[in-house]
């Protein structure tokens, strides 16, 4: 044993919650009971305890954000947070979809904690074709100096991101190439939200008439411009709650479902064009709605 100076310690004889040492300079010393815990480290209840204490706070805060969660999600979610410390609160995963996904910001976290040795990230000539907007990255990722790397690819083109991200194929297909090197290096058998293609539009509901059904007060988004804020949130990792905040506040409605179809779009256009100027800055205006987040309908 040794206590917190680096002494080694030889135990000699415990009694009444006193224990009764040799140190390596051959001096005796006597240990009580709560410094011999404070050398000894946390016990398996204690980190037991820990573990249940941070899963069941990311519990709250994923059905704060999505609502009621599945056992299996739960399930999945217990194993996130506890194996590899995936943290819903810091934006480490999201839940979409029926499925949770793993973002960029969390994996490079998670390989911050894991000491990652360092990451090589190199276009591949042959496979890219940069007049068509089509590029392809290799990335290998290094967990030691020992390592022989974790080698992941990843593309992107027009036709496989985002419309909010149209343009940036390269900076995409960059960082879905770190996602997938990262997720081989540390074993996570999430996608990544940022290996997803542009959003595919939801069939259309088999319907007698031939107009849209619109809800009484004009609210009619529907689930493009849903999809469209929803692509939003996970690009620019916003907070979904603060950004329904902003929302009724930018419509001037006590709530978001009385906003009509033309406000909702206005709304997401503005938020997309400052979202791509400014980032720094709509974090700053969304956070000045932290003090009514409880108030929030």
């Amino acid at each position: 044993m040794r206590s917190g100076s680096g002494i080694s310690l030889k135990y000699l004889h415990w009694c009444d919650n006193v224990l009764l040492c040799l140190t390596s300079k051959g001096r005796f010393e006597v240990i009580l009971m709560p410094r011999l815990q404070a050398i000894a480290g946390p016990t398996t209840e204690q980190i037991d305890e820990k573990r249940k204490a941070l899963f069941r706070r990311q519990a709250r805060r994923a059905r704060l954000l999505w609502g009621q969660l599945s056992h299996v999600a739960l399930e999945t979610l217990r194993e996130l947070t506890i194996q590899h410390r995936l943290s819903v609160t810091s934006g480490d995963i999201i839940y979409l979809q029926a499925g949770w996904y793993v973002t960029h910001a969390g994996l490079l976290r998670l390989a911050e904690r894991r000491h990652c040795f360092g990451i090589d990230v190199l276009p591949t000539a042959e496979l890219s074709q940069p007049a068509a907007s089509r590029w392809v990255f290799k990335a290998t990722v290094y967990k030691t100096r020992s390592c022989r790397g974790f080698v992941g690819y990843g593309d992107a083109d027009p036709s496989n991101v985002s419309p909010i991200v149209r343009g940036a194929e390269m900076r995409v297909a960059e960082t879905r190439a770190v996602n997938r090197a990262l997720r081989k290096a540390y074993g996570i058998g999430l996608c990544s939200v940022e290996e997803l293609g542009s959003t595919a539009k939801p069939s259309p509901a088999p319907v007698d008439s031939k107009k849209p059904v619109q809800a009484a007060n004009g609210n009619c988004s529907g689930p493009n411009v849903r999809d469209r804020l929803c692509q939003l949130i996970r690009q620019h990792q916003l907070d979904p709650i603060l950004v329904k905040s902003y929302a009724i506040d930018f419509c001037r409605t006590k709530t978001l479902r009385e906003a009509t179809r033309d406000q909702v779009e206005s709304f997401v256009t503005h938020l997309a064009d400052w979202a791509d100027k400014d980032r720094n800055e709509l974090l700053c205006q969304l956070n000045s709605y932290l003090p009514a987040k409880g108030s929030v309908a």
